[in-house]
């Protein structure tokens, strides 16, 4: 959730309608002592992305950014990322192991794109894999239903919304961390 994606070049008037709810998932992962890991669009010039989208969250510009509403917070993880995936070159899976996690729970922008990708790396590492559909976004309505789809049928990420997840955690039911 970078100022390029929601507010700048590349932005879509779609984006903005997950900042509540993923404000509250952060919220109650914090309160539940789970880990909250940011991945951010961190981009050098000749990177791949940059060939298809043009410059866009270039690393130290304010597009780089997270947005205000959903700062990190202390005990938060920020990691840096050059291409769609959360998991290519990051550390992201080594952090993940060293803290004893199985289960991930995905959101952001977009659900095509980044969000996709990165649970294809989530599937490939074995974790179990959550997505609240209410905390992810595509370009467009259709871009969304298929992808949700294709998250569930080919890497058979749980897709239910935040409410669900916070639910969970408050309960302890089904926390996995």
């Amino acid at each position: 959730m970078l100022q390029e994606f929601v507010y700048g070049k590349i932005s879509s008037p779609r984006a903005k309608n997950v900042i509540e709810p993923v404000k509250d998932l952060l919220a109650a992962a914090r309160a539940a002592m789970i880990p909250v890991v940011y991945v951010c669009d961190s981009h050098l010039p000749n990177d791949p992305e940059i060939k298809v989208w043009g410059n866009h969250a270039m690393k130290g510009s304010d597009g780089a950014r997270i947005i205000s509403d959903l700062s990190p917070k202390n005990g938060d993880y920020i990691l840096e990322k050059r291409v769609y995936s959360a998991f290519h070159e990051t550390g992201l899976d080594l952090l993940l192991r060293d803290l004893n996690v199985s289960s991930v729970v995905i959101v952001g922008l977009l659900t095509e794109i980044c969000v996709r990708h990165t649970a294809a790396d989530a599937f490939m590492r074995g974790y179990h894999i959550r997505i609240p559909s209410d905390c992810v976004e595509a370009f467009s309505e259709e871009e969304q239903r298929r992808g949700l789809e294709y998250l569930k049928k080919v890497y058979g990420a749980e897709i239910s919304n935040s409410s669900a997840i916070i639910s969970d955690w408050k309960t302890n039911l089904n926390r996995i961390p």
